[in-house]
């Protein structure tokens, strides 16, 4: 078991679980899940952080995938796009989306000390947004909701 955001989990079923369901959505979509998108993805599913997109770049040109930025932008844009993956716009990275292919208003919580990045639903509070936005005649189209603090695995041990 791996930790994933701030939870232990069965990582190799998490990577396999995550592919499954970006296949499945795009065949029921007729979406082209082509091998690089394919493989950015699962680069995205086994680091399980946020990576920049010259880190998966990297991967991609030692694995004789490609070599040149627009490569790994262009997978990176497919992929958020859908709702696949997220941009970490406080760290200009990409995380795999925690529950990809589902309409959801995520929450990132980012630890200050070691950059890992959790994924939660903000359900709740978006109708508080919403609200908002209706009240001064706004339309949401899209929304990013970063936390910086500090993860479970930074924090100094407490004692009871």
């Amino acid at each position: 078991m791996d930790t994933i955001g701030f939870e232990r989990h069965d990582h190799a079923a998490c990577i396999q679980q995550g592919v499954q369901a970006v296949d499945g959505f795009c065949k029921k979509a007729g979406l082209q899940f082509t091998p690089v998108r394919r493989r950015v993805l699962e680069i995205l599913l086994q680091r399980h952080r946020a990576l920049g997109a010259y880190e998966i770049l990297d991967v991609l040109r030692e694995e004789g995938l490609g070599s040149q930025p627009p490569v790994a932008y262009r997978a990176l844009d497919f992929l958020v796009s859908h709702g696949f993956a997220h941009k970490i716009e406080r760290l200009n990275a990409f995380i795999a989306c925690a529950h990809p292919g589902q309409r959801h208003a995520p929450v990132f919580m980012i630890c200050r000390t070691c950059n890992a990045v959790a994924e939660a639903d903000l359900a709740p509070d978006k109708a508080v947004l919403d609200r908002a936005a209706k009240a001064a005649g706004f339309i949401i189209e899209r929304t990013v909701v970063e936390a910086v603090g500090v993860c479970p695995n930074c924090q100094e041990p407490r004692i009871a």
